[in-house]
């Protein structure tokens, strides 16, 4: 049988065709996506742990690339058929290095919870120190929280804040000379401020750690350079793909100068020894589309359209920040640095009770603990800001003013009966909901308009 390669299908074209045999075969399906597609457009989302993915990166992430079982990496995999794939991920590794100046990188993690518990099983051994940043503080749960395999299968120390909310660095140098840590980690998932990378690693040298930089919430403002960039002042640098640099889902790991050093106490350098806890310690075959999509994310991150948006991100940030403070709520650390605003809530308003009540209203928040806190993981007493939506809206620093003048209106408007129970008058949360969807229709996710009602 010989075939007639005019009748393949292209990219654009299967894309096409799986979209139609979705509306057609599976509606069930198909309308709970175009639902959430309409949710996206009439929710303001002020989270601060994702963005909306470019189109161009949806379209690699549904690439024919799934079809591909590929473990191992370019050049040396377990099954044929990966000439496309190498050159996938190739590309990726290259646009990863160019972008971060790193020596070495990973594409393969399928996120960023997954690089950090490989390169902690890379680096250390079970019951091994470990100093990390305490969650309640501002840290994540792979950081060494009791509940994760950080903080159980090693021994797990944290460092905090100070009552002002700042990073207090003369208690990691205290907590690290009587520990000892083998690794230190830096990074934060609700910190407000810049990160000293270069005293965290000071701190790591003098006391013969390795430091780990997670940079999951601040990739974007370092590539783009509002940001210091830790690739050089640690040994080994960790970070999402799905967050500023609004990628997929998935993870990234790499590593500076340090990467053909040799890990202390081993006989591998730290790139090797990487690469061999990714696959095949901890990791079966990679998930190649979305290794393509993280390529299309990082060559975005490389465009003028990119900084741009960083720099929006930055903007809505402080405008943001302020317009909390104008109406009488604490933001902690006294401003911001990034895209994260954290803020302390008033009287017998819970984190829980604020972040139900929004999202009646079509805002999207996440409720936080905060230094002090007295309250569970559950419930808090904060909330979590992040403005990398607002930026994708272009909204300005009017936009911003309006938006928290709402969130701080609705939060007037809701009476606590407990932690998590609350009352809001239906009257009152319909005019919320019609001010924002206003809001939304003003400031619309460009990328995701309908192209004719661009023209």
């Amino acid at each position: 049988m010989n075939l007639n390669y005019s009748l393949l299908q292209n990219q654009a074209n299967l894309l096409q065709r799986g979209l139609l045999d979705l509306e057609l075969k599976d509606p069930e399906l198909a309308n709970i996506l175009d639902a959430e597609v309409g949710r996206q457009h009439r929710t303001l989302s002020l989270v601060a742990s994702c963005c909306a993915v470019a189109p161009r990166t949806l379209a690699s992430s549904a690439s024919v690339l799934s079809n591909v079982t590929a473990e191992g990496f370019p050049g040396r995999r377990y099954h044929a058929g990966c000439e496309n794939v190498d050159r996938v991920e190739s590309l990726a590794i290259a646009r990863a290095c160019k972008l971060f100046s790193a020596q070495y990188a990973n594409v393969q993690p399928h996120s960023a919870s997954n690089a950090n518990y490989q390169v902690l099983s890379a680096l250390l051994e079970p019951g091994d120190t470990l100093l990390g940043m305490n969650l309640d503080h501002g840290g994540h749960l792979t950081h060494g929280s009791p509940v994760t395999f950080s903080g159980t299968y090693y021994r797990a120390l944290g460092y905090g804040t100070t009552a002002e909310g700042l990073i207090d660095y003369d208690n990691v140098w205290k907590l690290a000379l009587a520990h000892r840590p083998r690794v230190i980690i830096c990074g934060a998932t609700a910190y407000s401020r810049n990160i000293d990378f270069v005293r965290f690693r000071e701190i790591a040298d003098e006391v013969g750690a390795i430091l780990l930089a997670d940079i999951s919430h601040i990739t974007g403002l370092v590539v783009a350079g509002r940001h210091a960039s830790p690739i050089d002042a640690a040994h080994v640098t960790t970070t999402c793909t799905h967050k500023q640099l609004a990628g997929p889902r998935g993870g990234l790991i790499l590593s500076g100068k340090d990467a053909n050093e040799k890990v202390p106490g081993r006989d591998l350098t730290f790139g090797r020894a990487l690469q061999k806890a990714v696959f095949p310690w901890m990791q079966g075959a990679p998930i190649v589309n979305m290794i393509a999509a993280k390529a299309a994310a990082l060559g975005y991150a490389m465009s003028p359209e990119f900084d741009a948006y960083i720099g929006r991100i930055r903007t809505t940030a402080d405008a943001v920040a302020s317009a909390f403070q104008e109406n009488g709520y604490e933001v902690i650390g006294g401003y911001t640095e990034n895209h994260t605003i954290l803020i302390r809530l008033q009287g017998d308003m819970t984190g829980s009770i604020a972040e139900s009540a929004l999202e009646e209203c079509s805002i999207v928040v996440n409720k936080n603990r905060v230094p002090g806190e007295h309250r569970s993981s559950f419930i808090t007493s904060g909330l979590r800001i992040g403005t990398g939506s607002l930026a994708q809206r272009h909204v300005d620093p009017k936009g911003c003013r309006q938006i928290i003048g709402i969130v701080c209106r609705i939060l007037n408007s809701v009476t606590p009966l407990g932690d998590k129970e609350f009352k809001l008058d239906p009257v009152i949360r319909e005019r919320f909901r019609s001010e924002v969807e206003a809001l939304c229709a003003a400031y619309p996710l460009i990328d995701y308009v309908n192209v004719k009602e661009n023209v």
